[in-house]
């Protein structure tokens, strides 16, 4: 009898294990399908954080029928005869990925605190080159309206041997036309002896 018992022990602990193992391959199925469904999750979520990261290019606007090539190298626009509110502009020129664009040529021009521009010399016109961060800082005054335009300053933004791009910056609560972008208003701060503004080109380069 008791041998009877025994044997009807193992045959329901033999049960018992067959029963128990689909769980566990079951339990083993889902763990594994969860570590998978997290990494998938991990990387997608890193893709999107390197999207997010990754900026818009500054947006393009008309060049205008006043630029003149062969501009004096300078990073003041200032000299004997300009009045107007003094105006310094800083910024930095990157890429897409939030690199700085080291010698990106900047070239500037804009109209005098009249409206006016100079199109026999080169007042109120310069280049100069973004330094090894990628900065760059420009000294001239508040330009004036222009006909119906608002206040802006014309640029041209190259990296070296890139595309150029020909844009205008505004300023914040002026009047608008139809070049005229919300993405190209400068951020300005009343400074002790002028305004001071910053904007950061961003150009579509790697």
């Amino acid at each position: 009898m008791d041998e009877d018992i025994q044997t009807g022990q193992g045959a329901a602990k033999e049960q018992i294990r067959e029963n128990m193992a689909p769980r566990r391959r079951d339990v083993w199925l889902l763990g594994s399908v969860a570590i998978v469904v997290g990494l998938l999750m991990v990387i997608e979520t890193a893709g999107l954080v390197k999207a997010a990261d990754a900026a818009s290019p500054t947006p393009a606007a008309i060049e205008g029928p006043y630029f003149k090539p062969n501009s004096p190298k300078r990073t003041s626009l200032l000299e004997l005869g300009i009045t107007g509110t003094k105006f310094v502009l800083t910024g930095r020129v990157l890429s897409t990925a939030g690199k700085p664009i080291a010698g990106a040529r900047l070239d500037f021009w804009q109209a005098d605190g009249k409206g006016e521009y100079d199109n026999v010399g080169y007042k109120l016109r310069g280049h100069q080159f973004a330094d090894q961060a990628g900065r760059y800082r420009l000294e001239t005054i508040v330009p004036g309206e222009y006909g119906s335009r608002p206040r802006h300053l014309h640029v041209k933004v190259q990296a070296s041997n890139g595309p150029v791009l020909a844009t205008q910056l505004f300023f914040p609560g002026d009047r608008r036309d139809f070049i005229f972008n919300l993405d190209l208003v400068v951020k300005v701060q009343e400074a002790a002896d002028g305004k001071v503004a910053t904007f950061d080109f961003i150009l579509d380069v790697k």
